[in-house]
């Protein structure tokens, strides 16, 4: 009986999110339109799109997905998001998250119908993975959204972890908030995995959690400073993250909502 309820919850949810792409897209194209000379930086539109994981969650009976911590006081001003990659269902989270941020994404998504053509809508980044030139031109592409005051969010990882344990941390990211000199955000999160497992279309029922952690600044720093970057930032994600597991977050900071 269990494993019925887990499958009808996994339709309605596909449904549900099938359904938000293509009725959005038209209202997104529309908001484009009417925003293409005051907002270069595709913020209202991005923000419209990222509210398809909204609904999308809200809709699922098998989720709970949650947010704490202190949001940016300025969401124009420029920063580089980084968060640690548990599934596929992270994006569904993080875009609870009450700012716009560009999602730097695998070029093959943008390649998928109606989602692919929302995503490049709202102005996310694609890159290909282990070809330099792609990276080249998704570099340069994060640098003009965040001229334009829009945050970018990057997955440091670069994949999600078959075990649950953090990878080790790419250094582009890094490199990018050196070189720009913009803060880093990070981003703690737990609880997505059971949500969307890597294969099959079974969803699983979860409560998930994305905490926002201090901003790190950068001004001043110099590629030498990349790596104790990289470090000090994974080390701040990886300490957050176990404190959600374990739940011994202290009150103050525990601020969550729907």
């Amino acid at each position: 009986m269990a494993r019925l309820w887990q499958a009808i919850v996994s339709i309605w949810t596909w449904f549900v999110l099938a359904a938000c792409i293509v009725l959005w897209l038209p209202a997104m194209a529309l908001v484009r339109l009417a925003t293409a000379r005051s907002d270069p930086g595709r913020y209202a539109v991005g923000l419209l799109f990222r509210k398809i994981a909204v609904v999308t969650a809200a809709l699922n009976p098998l989720w709970t997905f949650r947010r704490s911590g202190t949001p940016p006081a300025d969401p124009r001003r420029p920063y580089i998001v980084i968060a640690n990659h548990e599934s596929f269902a992270d994006i569904l989270l993080i875009s609870h998250l009450p700012w716009e941020m560009k999602w730097l994404s695998k070029a093959e998504l943008f390649r998928i119908p109606f989602l692919g053509w929302l995503m490049r809508l709202a102005g996310d980044i694609p890159v290909k993975r282990g070809e330099g030139r792609s990276a080249v031109e998704a570099l340069r592409a994060c640098r003009k959204v965040l001229a334009d005051r829009v945050s970018v969010m990057i997955f440091p990882e670069g994949t999600r972890s078959a075990s649950g344990d953090m990878l080790p941390f790419k250094d582009g990211a890094f490199r990018l908030a050196v070189d720009t000199g913009v803060p880093i955000l990070p981003l703690a999160l737990t609880g997505t995995g059971p949500a969307l497992p890597k294969r099959g279309f079974l969803l699983g029922r979860s409560v998930a959690e994305v905490r926002v952690l201090d901003v790190i600044e950068t001004s001043g720093l110099t590629t030498k400073d990349v790596p104790a970057l990289r470090d000090e930032v994974r080390s701040r994600i990886l300490a957050a993250r176990d404190q959600l597991r374990a739940g011994v977050l202290p009150d103050p900071l525990r601020r969550s909502e729907p």
